[in-house]
């Protein structure tokens, strides 16, 4: 399980206690430049995560991955397809196409991380989340993402967000026929433009479903139980 920018493996809890134990050997990662995997302050590239997750899991298994996580997977697929039986990914893209719009994205993705370097964190924190991508989550939702915010260091966190921001991110539309194993596309209900990336990368992967689910873009925080149940019916 992969978690998304910002947060921490400790996403998944809530996920994970609604999985069946007896069926199950769920395994949260922290992607490098977060949590307990801050490291030091050398590049972090999406090279680097695939790496990651590689070593740090059994020869073969089910990959989810949500936003940022979710793009990590893909590449973890392609890198390495005969290892991952399937994936699950939630609210998330395979990159931005337009050139452009890809160099307007990576501009802000830059000016974000200065600005982790050098603000308050808690002023991070709340530019992030403030975002109208999580507008409609409830309070309770933004209170937990904040404390999962709160377990990285900033400079870390900035040194990920130059590496692995979606302007940073090659496009991978035109590498998702590659994938052969099933994959189950989870979005939730009122995201709507992660919902439209998601009916599109459905039709260009041999083998996928899309679930629409309650909630916001940020699903193992608001609607763990629904993300648990996917998991539970497709792996």
């Amino acid at each position: 399980m992969l978690h998304g920018f910002g947060g921490t493996r400790r996403a998944w809890d809530r996920v994970i206690a609604g999985l069946d134990p007896q069926r199950y050997r769920p395994l949260a990662l922290d992607l490098p430049g977060h949590g307990e995997a801050a490291g030091g302050r050398a590049p972090i590239t999406f090279k680097a995560c695939v790496g990651a997750v590689l070593a740090g899991s059994p020869p073969r298994f089910a990959l989810c991955g949500y936003s940022l996580g979710g793009r990590v997977a893909q590449h973890v697929a392609l890198a390495a397809p005969e290892r991952v039986s399937r994936l699950v990914l939630v609210s998330t893209s395979p990159g931005i196409e337009d050139p452009d719009e890809r160099a307007r994205r990576r501009e802000t993705d830059r000016q974000l991380a200065d600005r982790l370097e050098r603000d308050k964190f808690e002023d991070s924190i709340e530019r992030w989340r403030t975002q109208p991508l999580f507008a409609g989550d409830p309070p309770e939702i933004g209170a937990l993402a904040r404390e999962d915010h709160r377990r990285n260091d900033p400079h870390a966190l900035a040194t990920a967000m130059r590496g692995l921001g979606t302007g940073e991110m090659r496009p991978l539309w035109s590498r998702l026929g590659e994938l052969r194993m099933p994959v189950t596309i989870v979005v939730g209900e009122r995201d709507g433009k992660f919902r439209a990336i998601g009916e599109r990368m459905r039709s260009l992967l041999a083998d996928a479903e899309l679930v629409v689910v309650a909630g916001g873009h940020g699903l193992p925080l608001e609607n763990p139980s629904a993300v648990a149940d996917v998991i539970g019916e497709v792996t």
